[in-house]
């Protein structure tokens, strides 16, 4: 270690994190000065003092222009105009279904359609709307009453909470207690009152054999349409707001990325994974939710934004799904993932970098290196391959067999990649078993890990990328290169 780096090293624990162990010292001027009066003892202050050396060392902005990310999105969310023509494309979509009326009940669905976002728990939500209605009509429970009706709104059918009982309604001074009563029937009755234009209902997903025995009970002309692959195929294809906001996450993501790098070569072995996970999380979403516009705390603003971190040291990375706790010590001559989940407006994804810490000699192990190599280049081969028309097969066979042909086959555990959408995996997959044709501007992660459980090493990789003309382009500014992930502590 140069002196430069240990003094840099000593003077920052005493002014960043790290001295919150040792009492709190007096922040410098220029700290206070960035906090704009704030109070420089805080945890925020402290994180912010650190030196922020390697957002410089992040690729260049390169926006706009064929197989390249959009500029990132200056607005926070997606706008209800921009609902509004999705739930239209929805409609001419199912036209030649004979669809006239659309019931959605996934949350992620009703969300991508109607712009009504909601915490999905036991109590059923779902979203009716006929093609000739100005809003949706929404089936929901009390507890949301403000958030339906501050949104896209056109009436709706209120139960008080799950389960509800017959009458009960201590909102409206109505307390009484009975069984609960069965609440699909009770939205259905809902809809029965409301009125179905047409004869055919499209729904986002099959029903079960009683499910279906209640439609024919309180709607006995209405026929069932299973239109899941024209929601599916719609929110695969990604529309030019979308891809504008998922850049925008993206900025997020890379000044994460830069600010763990920077606390990590500041602290090294000093600190824990979940010390960095934590330092690195609380300054992500400080930083995120102060330049969005959240309206002094307002329902649906700032919906669908979310900045979470995880970092895992050491032998926990030799496992593709750890069931075991991310805790500890930043090791020597070990792996290290820094992980950053970020969305901005529902739009966004991971992004994943392995590091690999070199011994106290400052030695990298060979077998590690070997890993991390050629789970890095497979990252190569997606991109290049993920293009219009490409056969998702196709690709998950170049990567394993590229992988198999470089003596990995012991460390395969996992397909290459996955679909991504506001609920993390979706359909398609870079996976042996799919044939799918990927469309241009459809999203998918990258992640063809290798894993060795018996030497405790393991790397995995991910990123937005996006399906192009010629080849497929990757959202993060994140180098994968050994100058940024090649460190020494």
């Amino acid at each position: 270690m140069t002196s430069f780096a240990k003094s840099r090293r000593d003077i920052m624990k005493l002014t960043a994190l790290g001295a919150l162990t040792a009492g709190l010292v007096s922040r410098t001027e220029k700290v206070a000065a960035m906090q704009s009066g704030a109070n420089p003892k805080t945890i925020i202050a402290q994180l912010k003092a650190i030196p922020r050396n390697s957002e410089a060392l992040l690729l260049p902005a390169d926006y706009g222009g064929v197989d390249r990310p959009p500029a990132p999105a200056k607005t926070d969310m997606l706008s209800r105009s921009w609902h509004q023509s999705r739930m239209k494309s929805l409609f001419e979509k199912t036209a030649e279904l004979g669809v006239s009326a659309v019931l959605l009940r996934g949350p992620s669905n009703v969300t991508y359609f109607t712009g009504y976002s909601f915490s999905n728990t036991e109590r059923p939500q779902a979203v009716f709307m006929n093609e000739s209605d100005e809003a949706p009509w929404y089936f929901h429970p009390m507890v949301d009453h403000s958030l339906v009706r501050d949104g896209w709104f056109g009436g709706d059918r209120i139960y008080f909470d799950y389960p509800h009982a017959e009458g009960g309604f201590p909102n409206k001074g109505k307390v009484v207690t009975s069984p609960g009563i069965d609440l699909m029937e009770y939205m259905l009755e809902g809809i029965k009152e409301k009125g179905v234009k047409g004869t055919k209902i499209g729904i986002d997903g099959e029903l079960y054999a009683s499910e279906l025995a209640k439609f024919k009970k309180i709607l006995p002309d209405v026929e069932i349409v299973d239109i899941s692959d024209a929601v599916l195929a719609l929110r695969m294809v990604k529309t030019p707001e979308e891809l504008a906001l998922w850049s925008r996450a993206y900025t997020y993501h890379d000044r994460a990325q830069a600010f763990a790098r920077d606390y990590l070569l500041t602290f090294g072995t000093d600190i824990t994974d979940l010390e960095l996970k934590f330092a690195t999380e609380l300054w992500l979403r400080d930083t995120l939710y102060s330049e969005l516009d959240l309206a002094g705390g307002l329902p649906n603003h700032g919906v669908g934004s979310i900045g979470e971190v995880e970092v895992r040291s050491g032998p926990v990375n030799g496992y593709p799904h750890p069931n075991q706790p991310y805790y500890s010590q930043v090791l020597r001559d070990a792996p290290l993932q820094v992980v950053t989940y970020v969305m901005v407006g529902l739009c966004g994804g991971e992004n994943y970098r392995m590091y690999q810490v070199a011994n106290k000699a400052g030695r990298f192990d060979p077998h590690g290196t070997k890993l991390w190599e050629v789970s890095r280049h497979c990252c190569d081969i997606q991109r290049e391959m993920q293009k219009a028309g490409a056969v998702c097969g196709d690709i998950a066979y170049a990567v394993h067999k590229y992988q198999v042909d470089n003596g990995m086959k012991d460390y395969i555990f996992t397909r290459a990649s996955h679909g991504q959408t506001t609920e993390g995996h979706m359909p398609p997959f870079i996976a042996l078993g799919d044939r799918t044709v990927l469309p241009k501007n459809s999203v998918m992660s990258v992640e063809p890990g290798l894993y060795d459980a018996v030497r405790k090493v393991g790397y995995n990789w991910s990123d937005s990328i996006v399906t192009g003309e010629a080849s497929g382009y990757g959202m993060s500014r994140t180098p994968y290169s050994k100058d940024w992930l090649f460190v020494k502590l």
